[in-house]
């Protein structure tokens, strides 16, 4: 029994410990885009979309993965139907995202992953057809009211954020619905797209404005890392998910858009007015009140059977 125990420990430790590194890549990921910033966002994806299939095949083989389950997924218009609307979901984020972090939004890429596990509630509500706790609205009415006094101030939607939270949580239903596992899913995901990204990438050569042959050999290396970046978080979040409670992972994954936040306003001095703050605000306490109130509901005993 002992033994179970310390080996169950190990296990929580090492998924804590992963989920820890997988948040804080994705917190500083904005540093290795930023010295991509020259080139445009979208052969940045193009290129994302290619070193990440081929990192990611690597890894099917030396897992002894096959593509057969991807092969099955595809074999049904439904299912192919439903990992097309998951690349295109998944290429309009990182899309979306490196565009803000090049072009100096970085604090408001943050708002939208602030605003992820709320609409992500959301989503399950409409998409799913779950029923939302009455402190569940509250939390979505005080993220609203935040929004609301960003628009209020700036005078325009932060379509930035909106995007990036709702791009996101319409694809993690569609993963949370599909079979695939994560290397598999994202493989194919990538491979979906691939062609397009690739004959992009052979136009953009062509036309002279192809990054690749026109840079030093350090962006270079830069740009081939993008598989790296793209695959090595997600990885950790993988291997944390199957170790650790969902509520822990759930409160963990502040750690990426707060780091974000961070960068945007004393890396870059990005401007963060009051009336934002005061934004900020309602959300975190959105935040906090969400997470609570997950935490009180995942310790709650269930009711007995009838």
């Amino acid at each position: 029994m002992r033994g179970t125990v310390e080996t169950s420990g190990a296990s929580a430790r090492s998924g804590a410990l992963a989920a820890v590194g997988c948040y804080l890549l994705w917190g500083l990921v904005p540093l290795y885009w930023k010295r991509l910033a020259a080139i445009d966002s979208l052969e940045l994806i193009a290129h994302r979309h290619l070193w990440s299939l081929a990192l990611l095949g690597l890894l099917m083989v030396g897992r002894g993965e096959g593509w057969g389950s991807a092969i099955d997924a595809l074999s049904t218009v439904r299912g192919a139907a439903r990992l097309m609307l998951a690349s295109l979901l998944l290429t309009t984020n990182w899309l979306v995202y490196v565009w803000g972090v090049n072009t100096g939004h970085i604090v408001e890429t943050s708002l939208g992953y602030f605003l992820v596990p709320l609409f992500s509630v959301l989503a399950g509500r409409f998409l799913l057809h779950e029923q939302l706790r009455r402190v569940q609205w509250i939390a979505v009415g005080l993220a609203a009211v935040g929004v609301g006094s960003m628009v209020a101030q700036a005078g325009r939607v932060p379509w930035i954020a909106l995007a990036l939270a709702g791009s996101w949580s319409s694809y993690s239903v569609l993963r949370k619905q599909s079979a695939l596992g994560a290397i598999p899913g994202l493989a194919v995901e990538t491979l979906l797209l691939a062609p397009a990204a690739l004959g992009f990438l052979i136009w953009r050569h062509m036309d002279g404005t192809g990054a690749l042959g026109r840079v030093d050999a350090g962006t270079h290396a830069l740009i081939l890392s993008s598989g790296v970046i793209t695959a090595i978080p997600l990885l950790l979040f993988a291997h944390a998910a199957q170790r650790i409670r969902l509520s822990t992972l759930g409160v963990t994954q502040y750690v990426a858009p707060t780091l974000q936040l961070a960068l945007g306003v004393w890396v870059y001095h990005e401007p963060l007015s009051r009336t934002r703050l005061y934004s900020f605000l309602l959300i975190w306490a959105a935040l906090a009140v969400y997470s609570v109130d997950n935490l009180w509901a995942q310790r709650a005993p269930a009711s007995p059977k009838e």
